[in-house]
């Protein structure tokens, strides 16, 4: 038996190079793991060669095209971690303008569980566009990690996915 399979997405924030945790925390607990990062992630917020050796695998950022293999197995769970502004807004709003934003906003369709990690400051995190799209994501099954960025808190929340609880 395969060990179930975990995208990470990977938004444009300065905690983004700090991805490697994540996804070494969720190996140890038995995942394999996939990144997709939004197109400005890949524009130096985290060191994509690293995570691609950690993962063994491309980071996808751009749609394949109909002839192309999927690089990844379908996901069992997805952690969008950090998760910005923008993406949550995008996502919350079915704005599927980027893979990575399309993803997520696929797995609600595909019943697969997420978890969010915000890394948003706090002047944004009272705009009333943000609080209603947590709210509305929230409603629809995702996992919202609360108060400060940590990377401890996906892998905690993930643990909760995979527990079923």
């Amino acid at each position: 038996m395969s060990e179930p399979f975990l995208y990470v997405v990977v938004c444009a924030a300065r905690i983004a190079d700090g991805v490697g945790r994540l996804i070494d925390d969720a190996q140890a607990a038995g995942w394999d793991v996939g990144v997709i990062a939004t197109p400005t992630a890949l524009g130096g917020f985290f060191d994509r060669a690293a995570v691609e050796e950690r993962t063994g695998r491309p980071v996808r950022s751009a749609w394949r095209t109909p002839t192309t293999p999927r690089p990844f197995p379908p996901a069992d769970a997805i952690v969008v971690a950090p998760a910005t502004f923008n993406t949550v807004n995008k996502w919350a709003a079915g704005i599927a303008d980027t893979l990575a934003v399309a993803t997520l906003c696929e797995a609600y369709g595909a019943r697969v569980p997420v978890v969010a990690v915000p890394c948003v400051n706090e002047q944004l995190a009272l705009h009333p566009a943000y609080q209603d799209s947590v709210r509305r994501l929230r409603g629809m099954g995702v996992r919202f990690a609360a108060g400060e960025f940590r990377w401890e808190t996906a892998t905690e929340l993930l643990a909760q996915v995979r527990a079923g609880s």
